[in-house]
Order: structure tokens, then sequence, then C-alpha cells
């Protein structure tokens, strides 16, 4: 077994993070739609917990916020002139246009892309595949972009795989790494993945909110990784659970190491799920299911709260698993309740950190949406651009960096200002210079 450590690269939120209520399944982003958001709180607020990790031992890393507004969508949207012409034309003719090239949600880097470590793969190479997110028009926009960021840090193909995403077709819809949780004894050691998928290729849609993930891309994505199918699951996401809000698997489920940590309404068929990733950890690892009952914490609660969009964590010396979870979470009588009991017993999971992420968690996205993680030996942390790995050194200086450049308030009607996509331009670059990413720009 080689010595690997997990990465947790989280989004840094871009200048432009507004409440455009652009995504439907999500019931934080349309509650919250059309509010006055504070991009500089957001941005400070997502660094804190990567410094929370940082100061923890944790390796963290960083991928940079997206060029926005999209010009390239305001083209193709048949506005023409210069930048400011185009802004004003969208703002005055097709508004909801305007906010879906502003969107900031390439924060919520849980859905760039699926990774499998080179401990699970057949070449030995650490893979990605970024997620099309061809279901919202918002985030169908971002994979071109997150391909080139994941191409500058994960350079050289002796250590890393970056592939193209799935076609951007409704039977191909993939969400990335929202619906994959990887398990393992050690984060070094050959592991088990779980895709878990809302619908299967041609289905028609049945429920309240559409089912994002397909079948056939999770399958797609396990082939281009080259996983072996003995260690391989796949898993229907329960169609309660999607209409309930839970947009991605991971509003009710996360997992690490050995531990599955899980809402009782998460699977379709729980009895088979668990069977059959016992089935695939057989010689390599005991699962070790944590399921809450539905009559200790209601469906809804998990949501609200996001109990489980947390970062479950191997902390250096630290027996047991730490949950990092939202504010709402301990704000919520039950979820509240139920850590307490969590971090009473004798389970896998001893200790509950709540942080403040409240920016995006009004628009949908907790602690886990905000990091994509990756398993990285030595070899492969040194073969990647050291730029995208922080210390608080950096950290400080990317905060100083977001206090001097980020408005502090920020409503839909000030997307129609030309020159705020300018402000946007100006700090992104700023940013992409602390990361040396100048190709980026």
């Amino acid at each position: 077994m080689t010595d690997a450590f997990e990465v947790n690269f989280d989004g840094l939120i871009g200048p432009s993070h507004n409440y455009g209520g652009l995504s439907d399944g999500n019931l934080a982003s349309a509650r919250n739609a059309g509010d006055v958001s504070n991009p500089r709180e957001a941005a400070v607020q997502g660094l804190e917990k990567m410094r929370k990790l940082v100061r923890a031992g944790l390796v963290q890393g960083i991928l940079p916020p997206l060029a926005r507004p999209n010009f390239d969508l305001l083209a193709s949207a048949g506005f023409g002139g210069s930048d400011a012409q185009m802004i004003e034309a969208a703002a005055a003719t097709a508004p909801r246009l305007l906010k879906v090239a502003y969107s900031a949600s390439s924060m919520w880097t849980a859905n760039a892309a699926t990774v499998s470590p080179s401990a699970d793969t057949a070449d030995g190479r650490l893979h990605f595949t970024p997620a099309n997110l061809s279901a919202m028009l918002h985030r169908s926009l971002e994979h071109p972009d997150t391909t080139a960021s994941l191409v500058s840090i994960f350079a050289g193909e002796d250590h890393f795989a970056v592939h193209s995403a799935l076609p951007a077709h409704s039977d191909f819809a993939d969400e990335g790494a929202a619906n994959h949780v990887r398990l393992c004894a050690e984060h070094g050691a050959p592991g088990a993945e779980l895709f878990v998928y809302g619908r299967e290729s041609g289905d028609q849609v049945t429920g309240a909110f559409p089912a994002r993930q397909t079948l056939l891309a999770a399958q797609s994505v396990a082939r281009a990784h080259m996983l072996d199918p003995a260690r391989t699951v796949f898993a229907r996401q329960s169609r309660r659970a999607i209409d309930a809000g839970a947009f991605h698997n991971d509003v009710v489920c996360v997992g690490a190491l050995g531990t599955l940590f899980f809402h009782e309404f998460a699977f379709e068929d729980m009895v088979a799920t668990l069977a059959a990733l016992r089935a695939a950890a057989s010689g390599r690892f005991e699962l070790s299911p944590v399921m809450v009952p539905d009559a200790d914490v209601p469906l809804a609660d998990a949501i609200s709260s996001y109990l489980f969009n947390s970062q479950l964590l191997q902390v250096p010396g630290e027996d047991r698993l730490v949950l990092v979870a939202p504010g709402e979470t301990q704000e919520t009588k039950s979820t509240r309740a139920f850590c307490e009991r969590l971090v009473q017993s004798n389970g896998p999971i001893g200790r509950v950190e709540f942080v403040d992420v409240r920016q995006s968690m009004r628009n949908g996205g907790g602690p886990a949406c905000l990091r994509l993680r990756v398993v990285m030996t030595e070899d492969e942390l040194a073969a990647c651009h050291q730029g995208a790995l922080l210390d608080e050194e950096q950290i400080d200086e990317l905060q100083a960096c977001v206090r001097a450049t980020y408005r502090d308030r920020l409503s839909p009607a000030d997307l129609a200002d030309p020159a705020f996509a300018e402000e946007c331009r100006l700090a992104r670059e700023a940013l992409l210079d602390i990361l040396e990413l100048g190709d980026l720009a």
C-alpha cells in the first residue's frame, strides 16, 4: 500500500456570487432567489473553512473561480457589440440569461468532476472526468473551463488522466462527485467506488423535481477510469429523497474510509445497496454503515440542515472520524440531538465540528458541496501545481485580495452594470496571480 492523502480542493467563491434562483430542485436556491448576497463574506467564509482543515494537519487545495460573466454564452444567444453593450442588451431583454452568465456555481467543486485515485485504476494513474452538468443551463457552461483548470493543476500524463466531459445529452447527464463515494481501509489502499444515479437513460420525469444523474453517465465514468467492476457499485437514489429536495446524493449521504453515513431514505433499495457494498469491500475493508432513521431526523430536516452535506474526515491524531457540518445542522433541533448521540456512541464518528458557510448554504451548498476530494500519493502531490496547495500565509493573501476586490453587497439589479463585469475580471486575475495560475486568465 502506498502512503496517500485525501486532499480537499475547495472552490474559491467568485466575485459574482449571487442568489439567482437558477437551480430547479434546490430548495434553498429557490427560497432565497432575488435576495442580496455578500460575495466578500462568502469567499472569506470558504477560506476560513479551508484554514480550519490546514490547522488540523490536512492537505488543502483550491480551485479558482471561473471567468464571469460568460460572454461566450451571451454571444451564442445573439448579443453583439462591446462587452458593455452585450450586458446592457441582455439586462433589458433577457435578464435571466444574464444571471446565468454571471453564475458563480463553480464554487461547488463537488460537481466539478468525478475522481478515482491511482490505487483503484488499472493504469495506476489518478483519473478525473469533469462533469457535464447538463441538467441545468447555468452549470452546463462550466465544464470547458473546469477542464482547463484541472489540466493546469494536474499536468503530466505520467501521473494524471484528465478526461473530456461526457456528451451533453440528457442520457449522459453527469453531476460529478456529488453522486460518488469512495470507501477504503486507508486512503492509499485499493477501495470500492459507489456511484449513485437518479434515473436511467430515456426515463421520463415522474416526480416533483428532475433526477439529474443517469446510470449511463456513471457507468461511462467508471469505464473511463478503468475501475474493477467487482469493486464498483451502482445504486439508485430514492425518488422520495429527490422529490424532497435532495438534488444530489451528497445531500443525504457522505462516506470516508470504511464508513458510510446516510439517511434512511437515501437509496431506493438500502438493503441491496449495502449488500453490494459489502461484496465490493470483501477482503479489503469492513463496511461500517451509519444509518440515520427518519424517525430521528426527518428527511425534511436532513435536507434543510444539510447534515449529510458535511465533510467526513480522518484528522491526524484522532482515532475516530470528524464530521465538519454547517452551522444550520447545529441550529436544527433533530440534527443537533442526533450529532450529540453520534459523538457519545462508540461508532466511527467521534466528533462534530460546525462551520459557518451561510452564504453558500443560502444558495444550496454546504461544506461538502464546496470541496472536491482527491486522494493523492506523495509523488502525485509533488507533480501537481504547487500554487493550488494552501498554507495559512496563502490563505491570508487570498483573503486580503478578496477584501480588496469583492463587493459586500450584490443584488440582481447590479448585474446590469457593465462596470461590475470589469470588477469581476480584475478580482479574478488578482486571485490567479496569487495561485500562480495566470495561464487561466
